[in-house]
């Protein structure tokens, strides 16, 4: 069987032996070429497992070969070799479409690396080879957009270029981040996820660097950091925007010349990993208001990885739910849904994306009988059916079904009155004008605990006027929850069996609901 090839272009004569020597010494087959033409002609005509150029040629840009080398659908991996200090070089080769990149003057272990890096790749994906691929995608799901977003990791699997990962909070960016490392030739190496927002600034470069033994107080042994953890592998800056700006300058550093020096050390080491980044903030935003390094923007985005919300692609819901379902039964028997739950889920926005979703699920599972999930588990708040719109009746009728909504939808009408189900109550009054919570002693504008109904009933007062938006949102939502529940409670004589049937939701969930409130019977 013969040795991969490697196709070695510059028209340094010195730096082109170097780098011929060292490739033979490690087993490979060499062909060289001194300017752009030479190395089309090579490469039209042979199998290579690695092209590495110059970026400068006497005919012409190394750049020119790596879009061509992209461009040819033979998967060959293309590496660049540029000037000391030219980042800005190596960044426009690798969004062209080049593999990796190499500084000049040229460190032949990180060299050597890289060319094993390009070799296990195009191992993996050799027809012969088992594929590296997880055959179960972590990423779930079968509309378009994930379909597509599969599509773009398995090419940017390939590449040892810095990926930005941009989604909404809970949309799964660290999840496309192992599928990436998952699907790289780096797989069988760490993956190293650090949440940057969650880091003190005065341990950051300790924590990224390491340190060595007496470099401070407390500093009792010698302490790798996240580089050298991840070395081989992959580390991922989550929520990299919450990077202060001193940090900033060190970490561009740090990726620019693939070196850290651990605090108290004399000496830098190289560490070989690839950073992909994410963040849930306009990274373009941050560079204009002065919160983030240009240079370090431009050095981490040269990919960009965007995640569509779930909120767009809800025919995904079935394949998600069922997922999550597996994992939390636990090794028991899977949960189920009941009736008109994924329905009830499908015309809710998710403003969590997956994770709640997740959530959701995990305390709806909590609130169910027998591991069956049924509609009035969920507590979506704010979830209005639009699609199941009821169909007229008396106004008789249509009271009780308003008394059914459950404590986290009428606590969420209180957002948004003219949408809520409250067309049967009489308009408010005049409103005090005072910024009161509902329900709040003091409120002048607060209704009284229930009106008479035409049945003799009861039903609830209109919601007051939010022209003024409560400044507490959290504890506004809490009053008026509680407030509903001791309504119910009071019109019900404290059976709780019966207040929860009033209140359409199940009599586990207000039970938590009141331990949760604090709220307990007169005599108890």
């Amino acid at each position: 069987m013969s040795s991969p090839r490697v196709l070695v272009v510059d028209d340094e004569a010195d730096l082109r032996e170097l780098l011929e020597i060292t490739l033979l010494k490690m087993g490979l087959d060499v062909d060289s070429a001194e300017t752009l033409a030479q190395a089309r002609s090579f490469f039209a005509g042979g199998d290579y497992q690695l092209v590495l150029t110059d970026m400068r040629l006497p005919d012409g840009l190394g750049l020119e070969l790596v879009r061509e080398v992209a461009a040819s659908g033979r998967n060959t991996p293309i590496a660049v070799v540029t000037a000391f200090g030219s980042a800005d070089n190596a960044v426009v080769a690798l969004k062209a479409g080049a593999f990796d990149y190499v500084s000049k003057p040229v460190q032949l272990d990180q060299l050597r690396v890289m060319v094993q890096s390009a070799l296990k790749l195009n191992a993996a994906e050799a027809p012969s080879a088992p594929r590296s691929e997880p055959v179960d995608s972590r990423l779930k799901g079968q509309s378009a957009s994930m379909q597509a977003l599969r599509a773009q990791i398995a090419r940017l699997a390939r590449s040892m270029a810095p990926i930005s990962i941009t989604g909404e909070s809970g949309s799964g960016k660290e999840v496309a981040a192992r599928e990436i490392h998952a699907q790289s030739s780096r797989a069988d190496k760490p993956f190293i996820a650090v949440n940057c927002g969650a880091i003190p600034e005065a341990l950051m470069e300790a924590e990224f660097f390491g340190y060595r033994k007496g470099a401070f107080t407390g500093a009792a042994d010698e302490r790798d950091g996240f580089f050298q953890a991840a070395n081989g592998g992959t580390l991922m800056l989550d929520e990299v925007a919450d990077l202060p700006l001193a940090m900033q300058v060190k970490l561009l550093r740090a990726i620019q010349e693939r070196r850290v020096r651990k605090i108290g050390a004399t000496a830098e080491e190289p560490v070989d990993v690839r950073i992909i980044s994410a963040t849930h903030q306009d990274l373009a935003r941050c560079v204009e208001q002065g919160k983030f390094r240009q240079d370090l923007f431009y050095r981490l985005n040269v990919i960009e990885l965007s995640l569509p919300p779930l909120r767009e692609r809800l025919d995904d819901l079935p394949v998600l739910t069922g997922a999550i379902l597996e994992r939390l039964a636990r090794g028991g028997e899977k949960p189920v849904l009941g009736p008109g739950v994924l329905e009830q889920l499908s015309c809710y926005s998710f403003p969590g994306n997956v994770r709640e979703l997740e959530n959701v699920l995990e305390r709806a599972l909590a609130f169910s009988n027998d591991g069956v999930i049924e509609a009035a588990d969920l507590s979506l708040k704010g979830a209005q059916l639009a699609t199941q719109a009821p169909a007229p009746q008396t106004a008789a009728a249509s009271a009780p079904a308003a008394e059914a909504l459950t404590s986290a939808s009428l606590a969420a009408a209180a957002l948004a009155p003219a949408a809520a189900p409250m067309a049967a109550a009489p308009a408010p009054g005049p409103v005090d004008a005072t910024p009161q919570a509902y329900g709040s002693p003091g409120a002048a504008h607060a209704a009284p605990a229930t009106e008479p109904r035409p049945d003799g009933g009861t039903r609830m007062p209109p919601l007051p006027d939010l022209s003024i938006l409560p400044d507490d949102l959290p504890a506004y939502l809490e009053m008026v929850e509680r407030e509903i529940i001791q309504r119910a409670l009071v019109q019900t004589q404290y059976n709780r069996t019966q207040a929860a049937q009033l209140l359409g939701i199940s009599f586990r969930q207000l039970r938590y609901q009141m331990q949760k409130l604090n709220i307990s019977a007169p005599n108890s």
